[in-house]
């Protein structure tokens, strides 16, 4: 029995490997078409956050790919517009991340958004309008300095900043859901000076809302 547990376990890290750096190789099309439903599923729940949100929105196929299409093109305008921030196509949807980097900055332990970083999200803010057809996830992150429900409650009044002031640029309030992570999900080492800031973050999901997928499936059929 141990030894069938090995094997099936020696697979399924396998598989796993092979479909990350597939996804991680394809082209922005390709991350479209390439992932399937119950694949994306597996996979976005093994990464969580943002990224795994999109990957287990994936609806793959020729579907897909006209969905990918579409995302290159509002991924290239927000590229543009906020040239500090971290965009990335995702699955069939984008990542975008906003660091101490991207100009969207709050003050110090504060959710008060700096004068920069409101010219940013406007500059955001008509793109979402421009692209109405998507859904927002809006997550916030802090670094581990100080008391974790602390950042926790701070992490929240973030990203629900930076929701609120999109809506307030015109974006529909019933595209967006807001979450916070405070500490507990890093991407740098928080024993650096550099890492906290970078962890210091609100990250923002964009994908395809359920009228987009629909569309998608009419014209591939």
């Amino acid at each position: 029995m141990r030894t069938i547990l090995a094997k099936v376990l020696v697979i399924l890290l396998t598989c796993s490997l092979v479909s990350c750096t597939a996804l991680q190789n394809a082209n922005r099309t390709q991350k479209g078409a390439g992932a399937g439903a119950a694949g994306g599923a597996a996979i976005g729940g093994l990464v969580g956050g943002v990224r795994g949100a999109l990957i287990g929105a994936a609806i793959g196929g020729v579907a897909g790919g006209l969905i990918g299409n579409h995302m290159d093109k509002q991924a290239m305008k927000i590229e543009q517009a906020v040239p500090g921030a971290e965009v990335e196509r995702v699955g069939e949807g984008i990542q975008i991340i906003f660091d101490e980097t991207s100009g969207v900055t709050f003050a110090f332990n504060s959710a008060a958004l700096t004068p920069t970083g409101q010219t940013n999200l406007n500059a955001v803010a008509e793109i979402f309008n421009e692209f109405p057809d998507t859904t927002l996830l809006i997550e916030g992150h802090t670094d581990s300095v100080g008391d974790a429900g602390y950042n926790m409650g701070l992490s929240q009044r973030r990203a629900q900043t930076v929701a609120d002031y999109l809506q307030a640029q015109g974006v529909a309030a019933s595209r967006f859901t807001v979450k916070a992570y405070g500490e507990t999900a890093p991407r740098y080492d928080n024993s650096t000076k550099d890492g906290q800031a970078k962890n210091r973050r609100v990250e923002v999901g964009v994908a395809a809302n359920d009228e987009m997928i629909e569309d998608a499936k009419a014209k591939a059929s």
